[in-house]
């Protein structure tokens, strides 16, 4: 019999050979834990009756979350943390401002190819962006996990999503995601586990997304194939059985638009052209990374953002933080208006950092947009791409980015302007830091040099 990806990793890790739909008990490589849920973990500890977790080595911990702490009650808990953290002698310890686990956990190479690592969030799929078996569980599962080393889990059934063709200028795999949420909906992977397969190459920081927002669809992993990182045993049957299987062709693909209040409910953005927004945001695990901050800044670059407009940009870990720094990306996301916020979660969650108020309009890079997500239940959450935030930062509307990274600098500025001026009055418009200096410099250069006085 043929096996899918998830047979193969599951069949080797427990020993035997499985197939969908069998019971597995199975060694995890890691385990991962994070702010938001240490409280019931540690709790689930106790009520195994074990003081230590089974190896130190082996668990990962952040503070991401809600970091830096928001109120004394969340200061109490990281406190808490920490202290739980120095006890037990855990040496993997990412503190606020760190950036998000998931990302560090792929940045630093903590997910091994082929292993089965849990994490007490759902976008521990995102290990599956270097080929592990990464799935999101409940904070007892994640308390028996680092009590034993071991879970249990069914071996899934699998989807498979072939990718063809080549992106486009001003398209990214964020747009595909979204088009893959689109045919699957969020819940018809439940419990599956979604290959991609012809994308292998792509940078790491690409297959994070992809990875991750299967979590989106309901799946319990999503496992990229053939990733350098994977060694040759690490791959699909030819002719493996699947319960779906679904095609995306790249060289066609338009820019999506998530619509609220379902994170499947994409269209393609001309359906959501001249939408008005109020606050942009850039981050989070699925879009913070340097690459994300770049393509934002590419249309920024030298500009303002919408004076009706707010844009925060958080990113993904300190390592995208700095090399954002080292080749002036974040200066030109600063210069153009953007709060930064120190890299974690943010406002993603809606627990620090932007949260979104009643009626507000934010167009999101994140990976939901359901009502509370980012604040209050009656804001509204669109999903795009970096491009198609920076534009949308740039003229208070959502637009197609395309036109932008082709026109020339006189075109550039008309898309602009005509945007603008057709945006709904929303909001009051924000003085700039920096502005007023320069209308002092600019007023002086006209009125001619200043007489020196002698004293």
């Amino acid at each position: 019999m043929t096996r899918t990806l998830a047979e193969v990793i599951l069949s080797r890790v427990s020993g035997r050979d499985v197939r969908a739909g069998d019971l597995v008990i199975v060694p995890v490589s890691r385990v991962m834990v994070h702010d938001s849920v240490i409280d019931a973990v540690m709790a689930g500890l106790r009520d195994l009756g074990r003081e230590r977790v089974w190896d130190t080595s082996k668990v990962c911990v952040f503070v991401d979350h809600a970091a830096p702490a928001p109120t004394p009650v969340v200061a109490d808990s990281h406190r808490v943390l920490r202290e739980w953290v120095r006890e037990q002698r855990i040496p993997t310890f990412y503190d606020a401002g760190e950036g998000v686990c998931h990302q560090i956990m792929v940045e630093e190479g903590y997910c091994e190819p082929g292993s089965v690592i849990v994490g007490s969030d759902s976008h521990s799929n995102s290990y599956g962006a270097v080929g592990a078996f990464g799935a999101g569980m409940g904070a007892t599962d994640v308390a028996v996990a680092l009590a034993l080393g071991r879970t249990w889990l069914r071996v899934p059934e699998s989807i498979k999503v072939d990718f063809t063709g080549r992106l486009r200028k001003g398209i990214t795999m964020k747009d595909a995601i979204m088009r893959v949420v689109r045919e699957i909906g969020t819940d018809g992977a439940r419990y599956a586990c979604v290959e991609f397969h012809g994308v292998g190459d792509l940078p790491q920081g690409d297959r994070i997304t992809l990875a991750g927002m299967t979590t989106e669809m309901g799946a319990k992993a999503g496992i990229v194939v053939d990733t350098p990182e994977a060694p040759a045993w690490l791959r699909p049957d030819p002719d493996a059985h699947y319960l779906r299987e679904v095609s995306i062709d790249l060289t066609t693909l338009e820019p999506q638009i998530a619509v609220p209040p379902r994170v499947d409910q994409v269209v393609d953005v001309s359906v959501a052209i001249g939408q008005p927004v109020d606050i942009v945001f850039l981050g989070s695990c699925t879009n913070g990374r340097l690459v994300d901050m770049q393509q934002a800044a590419r249309v920024l670059r030298g500009r303002r953002v919408a004076p009706h407009v707010r844009l925060e940009v958080v990113p993904s870990s300190r390592r995208q933080f700095e090399l954002a720094m080292q080749d002036g990306t974040l200066q030109a996301l600063s210069a153009a208006g953007a709060v930064i916020g120190s890299s974690g979660c943010g406002p993603c969650l809606g627990r620090t950092g932007g949260v979104l108020a009643a009626q507000e309009i934010c167009l999101s890079t994140a990976n939901r947009n359901y009502k509370g997500r980012m604040g209050s239940p009656d804001a509204s959450i669109y999903i795009g791409s970096p491009y198609v935030a920076a534009v949308a930062a740039l003229t208070g509307v959502i637009d197609d980015p395309r036109p932008y990274l082709e026109a020339t600098d006189e075109e550039f500025d008309a898309l602009v302007a005509r945007r603008r001026g057709e945006r709904p009055e929303r909001g009051a418009a924000s003085s700039r830091s920096g502005d007023r200096s320069r209308e002092l410099v600019m007023a002086s250069a006209r009125s001619g040099p200043v007489a020196e006085i002698d004293d």
